[in-house]
This record gives structure tokens, sequence and C-alpha cells, in this order.
């Protein structure tokens, strides 16, 4: 099992290194082009990749949803998680972004109240309201301007959590294809009513970068299933914090960015909380929705879904 856990942990970090790198040519995009404009290309471009994974879906039906509202919650989730995170990314700094979206466990764990029925005692509570205060570390409004940025990477947080949920209410039910077709199909259509009003003219150079996103986020999934398969889910999940040090190292070398004291602090407090629920997630006496560690990997802010379960890794491997 010990061989298992640390294969499962570097292909995680492979595979979130990867989705850093998919992160840095978002922001390189973001600089001559609308989120629309990088999404609608790179959704286009990931098409003959998605379709190659669905060809091995071995289960047996049609593409209809069987919770067609939950579904369609969810399509619009995604949607609009990528439209903000992508914004996000192009604005703010790297690390910035990640530490926002790194409140991902703790928004699933409020949300799965509502949705799944979930209960949290007083240790995860406290651990939400600790991770809440790293985003006002982070931010420290008054301090500094809040931006549109900063909105939007809430805004992506908040999205993606709820997608998550859903993805944990009716997974079980649905089809791996129809999770991931219809987001996708969504993209193309939604945005490309969209393109018309943002267009600009692409280089051939800047149309590959747009390959680039498609082809990383693919590979990064398929890694992700590979250390979910191989791996227990409380050692893979924290791996998806290595993105802050990237964002670091990217930051400074692409980009010229520099992470101040604080947001390294807040950033802390809010991975600390995310690490401690996933801990006390992973134990017998919880709930068995367990929401943060049955949806597995960071946030779906990607063309391909970054958050998959042990019966998609099934299905599509």
């Amino acid at each position: 099992m010990a061989s298992s856990n640390t294969r499962g942990a570097l292909l995680a970090l492979l595979a979130f290194g990867i989705y850093a790198t998919h992160d840095v040519v978002v922001k390189i995009l973001g600089a001559d082009y609308s989120a629309v404009q990088i999404i609608f290309f790179a959704t286009l471009l990931g098409f003959p990749l998605a379709t190659l994974m669905l060809m091995r879906d071995r289960a047996d039906g049609n593409l209809r949803p069987r919770h067609p509202w939950w579904t369609l919650i969810r399509t619009a989730c995604i949607v609009t998680t990528a439209l903000c995170a992508f914004y996000a990314f192009s604005v703010l700094p790297l690390a910035q972004t990640y530490a926002i979206l790194f409140t991902m466990p703790l928004l699933v764990t409020l949300l799965a109240i509502p949705i799944l029925g979930e209960t949290i005692g007083l240790h995860r509570g406290l651990a939400v309201v600790a991770g809440l205060a790293g985003v006002l570390i982070v931010l420290r409004p008054g301090a500094e301007a809040l931006s549109l940025g900063h909105v939007a990477a809430l805004a992506a947080a908040a999205t993606s959590s709820l997608a998550s949920v859903i993805v944990r209410k009716i997974g079980s039910n649905e089809r791996s294809a129809v999770l991931m077709l219809y987001p996708m199909v969504a993209n193309f259509f939604v945005l490309g009513c969209a393109l018309p009003f943002v267009y600009r003219p692409m280089p051939v150079e800047d149309l590959g970068l747009m390959g680039i996103i498609a082809a990383f986020g693919f590979i990064a999934m398929l890694l992700t299933i590979a250390a979910y398969r191989v791996a227990e889910a409380v050692v893979v999940a924290p791996m998806q914090y290595s993105q802050m040090i990237w964002a670091a190292v990217f930051g400074w070398l692409v980009f010229e960015e520099s992470v101040d004291l604080w947001t390294w602090v807040g950033a802390g407090v809010i991975i600390a909380s995310g690490l401690y629920i996933v801990a006390r997630e992973s134990r017998r006496n919880v709930s068995e929705n367990r929401p943060a560690t049955q949806t597995r990997g960071r946030a779906e802010i990607a063309l391909m879904p970054r958050f998959l379960r042990r019966r998609d890794s099934r299905e599509v491997l």
C-alpha cells in the first residue's frame, strides 16, 4: 500500500504541475483575448480528445441525462466557472487566484449540508470558519482594493463547488459520458453565440496555445484518474496544493510576480483547513457522503473535469 500511495502521490504531483502550466498558458493568452474566445477555441480543439476518451466508455445506454435539472444546473455552473476562473487567471497574480480557488473543500462542505443532507461537526465547522478567515487574509478588504478579478475568482470557487456537490448527488446514476460531454457542448454553443462580440483575429501560434490548453487539461485529467486508481484519496487530494508552489515559481519566472507575506499566510490557513477537512472526511465515522473526498482532484475550471470518482476511473481507463 505504501508503494501504491507513493506512486499515486507522484502521479498527482505531475498532474497538478501540468494543470499549473495549463493555467500559465491561459494567463498568457488572457492578456490579448477574452475568456470567451479562449474557452471556445480550446473546447473546439478538445473535442477530438474527448471523443477518443468516450469511445472507451464501456457503459451501455444513451446520452440522455437521468437527472436533467441537476445536469442543467451543473452544466451552467461549469460554464460560469470556466469563464470566471479564466478571467481571474488573466488579471490576478497566479498565487492569489489559487489561494481563492483553494476554498473549494470548504465551500463543498457547506453546500453539502442542504444538497446532500450532510452534517458537519464542531471540528469541521471550525475548519471551515478558519478557511474563510484565510480568504479574508488573502483579500484584505479595506487594505487592498478588491477588483473584478477577485470577484470572478470567488464566483469560480462557488460555482465549481456547487458543480462538484451535484456530481456527488447524481454521479452514481449518470454516465461519465454525460457528465463530461454536456458542459463541453454548452461551452461550444453558448460561448459560440457570444464569440462574435469579443473575437480578435489569432495568429497560428496563439491557436497552437489554445490546443496546448486542451491537451494539457486532457493529459492532467488522465494522470489524476490514474493517481486515484492506485492510491487513497487522502493521499492524492492534498497534492493539489502543490500548485501554490508552481504559482510562485511561474509567477516569478514568466510574469515577474511576487507573492506577498499576507497571501502566503492566508493561503497557508486555507490549505491547512482544507487538509483537515479531507483528513476528517476520510475517517469511517464521518457520513458516507464525504463530498470533498468523493469528488476528486481540483476545481472544475478547465475544459475537462478535474473532479472525478473511482467509478469514472474504471469507465474511462
